[in-house]
């Protein structure tokens, strides 16, 4: 695939970097970006947002279990969504079901339908096959990257 190759300098049409380190951060985020407009637009499809669908998958990962809104929220990707809104938006398109928690009445609990797993399901399908088919790098460079990225972010989290 042609993305796979471009090289930052290419993508950004610009070569000057303070050092390697801002090089390599610049890079982060564009990749960053890269994926998340390549499964965007696969979602889109299923007339899925980003957000929407990590939502489900968090859902799906407590499941049968319910999740109320805070915990949804504690594990998303991107901690400044708005996660009421983005259940709002997958009640009405009937993917989980709202109800009052059982043990706090003051609680939001929040589960997948039938509908939800169901698209989960195909749009996980959709989503691994094109990982499979974009990221250009084997499981020994994948472990290596993970590594990197995860002493990248060791001490700020």
């Amino acid at each position: 695939m042609y993305l796979c190759r471009v090289k930052l300098e290419q993508a950004i049409q610009s070569n000057k970097f303070i050092n390697e380190m801002q090089k390599a951060s610049l890079n982060i985020l564009y990749t960053a970006w890269w994926l998340k407009t390549k499964m965007s637009t696969e979602l889109k499809e299923y007339g899925l947002t980003h957000e929407q669908y990590n939502v489900l998958r968090i859902l799906k990962g407590k499941f049968p279990e319910q999740m109320c809104v805070k915990d949804i929220s504690c594990r998303m990707i991107e901690k400044s969504s708005n996660v009421p809104r983005i259940i709002d938006r997958l009640v009405i398109k009937k993917l989980v079901k709202r109800e009052t928690s059982a043990n706090d009445k003051r609680e939001t609990v929040i589960t997948l339908t039938q509908s939800g797993i169901t698209i989960l399901g195909a749009t996980t399908e959709k989503i691994n096959s094109l990982m499979q088919e974009t990221l250009c790098i084997n499981k020994n460079d994948a472990l290596q990257l993970n590594s990197l990225l995860e002493k990248l972010r060791g001490n700020n989290d």
